[in-house]
């Protein structure tokens, strides 16, 4: 129902993640990221605690492989489960049990991983994978463009939803988290416009969190 990507920006340190699936509000529930530490997506049959857990024990120290292998020794069910990890070292783990559903393979490379779950063939992750290492640009750009070619790669064996993509940078909170919870569109299309829309906006915001009397206007009403 999914394919997905976690991953790290080498010369900036910032971690991200996109997803997709037939199923609502993938990202919702799939979705985890944490300054500083990583990266993590949970699907498959989907268990939301895995994320914050694997972020967890990576914040404590744990490389990507430890913390998946950690996972898999302390939850319940891991043969229904797909997670993927980045750390902060741009290591990477996944972990695809097996009674994931349908065609489901993974892919990792340098500072990212990619994995889906009833897919429409098994090359979509290693798409997304070569896809992220050739773009260019912002980590967001590069996560757009490596979910664009894990869809024309064939993407899932039946329609995507929903999608999301999910950056964090130096500050506590995500610096991005765009989701598109239902559509019957294109969900990976709705959250590149909403991309292009947010990306020049993006400093502003932590501007405006750390310091507003600095914050710039965008020539709403009441904004001054």
């Amino acid at each position: 129902m999914t394919f997905s990507l976690v991953a790290r920006c080498a010369q900036t340190g910032m971690f991200g993640l996109a997803i997709t699936s037939s199923s609502p509000a993938v990202a919702a529930r799939c979705s985890f990221a944490r300054a500083g530490v990583g990266a993590v997506a949970s699907q498959n049959i989907t268990d939301p605690r895995l994320g914050p857990l694997t972020l967890d024990l990576m914040a404590q120290g744990l490389g990507a492989v430890a913390a998946i292998e950690a996972v898999k020794n302390q939850r319940k069910f891991m043969a229904y489960r797909q997670v993927l990890a980045v750390d902060a070292a741009g290591q990477t783990a996944i972990h695809s049990g097996p009674n994931s559903l349908g065609i489901w393979t993974q892919a990792q490379g340098v500072d990212v991983a990619s994995g889906g779950n009833l897919l429409a063939n098994d090359q979509i992750p290693q798409a997304v994978v070569d896809a992220f290492q050739n773009a260019t640009g912002h980590i967001g750009d590069r996560l757009i463009a490596a979910m664009r070619a894990g869809f024309a790669a064939g993407g899932e064996a039946g329609p995507i939803h929903s999608a999301g993509m999910k950056i964090v940078d130096t500050v506590s909170w995500p610096v991005a988290d765009l989701r598109c919870d239902w559509t019957e569109d294109c969900p990976i299309e709705n959250i590149a416009t909403a991309w292009g829309i947010y990306k020049p906006q993006l400093d502003a915001y932590i501007q405006r969190a750390n310091d507003p009397r600095e914050a710039p206007s965008y020539g709403v009403p009441g904004d001054e």
